[in-house]
């Protein structure tokens, strides 16, 4: 169920009701520990609400110590809202809408550059729950920004500049080459979207800068040259580490995250060590800009 959303002088983090969990902040921009509690309990749709609050406040929550199946991975995702089944996932999988995430000796981490998910989608991904398999000894870190914050230090004008401007998302610039399929191939189920380059958080009404290195090609109306210069300075914003949390994995750690405000970045630190993720993603809807 969606909360109400705020406009973006008005929501207030700290009205949100966590109800009794036991949060303990990674750091005072983004990212939250949420301790003593069991994913996969009978009565975990009971908390879905204040999990949820959780989420909202602080971008990023962490549970250590789940040891859920796949089937309880997917049954607490759906708590949330309807989920997705990534193109990448194998058609004869058992639990399709579980995306396995493996890397070893024989397969290098390829994740490790800023991004949101999904972006190609009409409708991108609401959050993303990512359980750790099996991880490296040490590596294999993961590091989130908020892009919130990182559009509130945008200047006034650049602000004003960017809020009225459209980019491109495409598919192709990722998985043309990991699918071992041409873009045209791709584009046919899954065509180029345009989305706001500044999206309004649909439940808090927060602003966020809504560009990624990953998936989007262009800004729409600039020339390329142009294109690029704002471009590389916009995701250049996720690089500022007052905006960061880093998390380090255990097996049976859980991240959740909100995709429409977050970015992300899977250190690939790790090689030849093996690390085995499991991601379960929740659909969203498509991004918009409230002036």
């Amino acid at each position: 169920m969606m909360a109400t959303a705020f406009a973006p002088d008005t929501f207030d983090r700290a009205t949100l009701d966590i109800g009794a969990l036991d949060i303990r902040p990674l750091t005072p921009a983004i990212g939250a520990k949420i301790h003593g509690i069991d994913l996969g309990a009978s009565d975990i749709a009971s908390r879905i609400p204040e999990i949820r609050a959780a989420l909202l406040r602080h971008g990023v929550i962490f549970f250590r110590d789940q040891k859920l199946t796949q089937e309880q991975h997917i049954a607490f995702a759906r708590g949330f809202g309807e989920l997705e089944v990534h193109p990448a996932t194998p058609t004869d999988q058992e639990n399709p809408e579980v995306l396995r995430i493996a890397h070893g000796p024989d397969s290098r981490g390829q994740e490790n550059q800023w991004h949101s998910d999904v972006t190609w989608r009409e409708e991108p991904s609401l959050g993303s729950i990512l359980l750790a398999r099996e991880v490296p000894e040490c590596g294999g870190d993961t590091l989130f920004a908020n892009m919130h914050l990182a559009y509130e230090r945008l200047s006034e004008e650049m602000k004003r500049f960017c809020e009225g401007l459209t980019a491109v998302h495409d598919i192709a610039r990722v998985f043309a080459k990991r699918l071992g399929k041409t873009p045209e191939d791709l584009h046919e189920k899954f065509p180029p979207v345009c989305h706001p380059v500044i999206r309004t958080h649909p439940e808090t009404g927060e602003r966020a800068i809504y560009v990624n290195v990953a998936f989007t090609s262009h800004i729409e109306g600039l020339s390329p040259r142009e294109s690029d210069w704002l471009l590389d300075h916009l995701y250049a914003t996720a690089k500022d580490v007052e905006i960061q949390c880093r998390f380090r994995w255990r097996a049976g750690s859980i991240a959740f995250w909100d995709n429409r405000v977050c970015q992300h970045f899977a250190v690939s630190d790790y090689f030849p060590a093996r690390r085995v993720m499991e991601r379960v993603t929740i659909a969203g809807d498509r991004p918009y800009f409230a002036g």
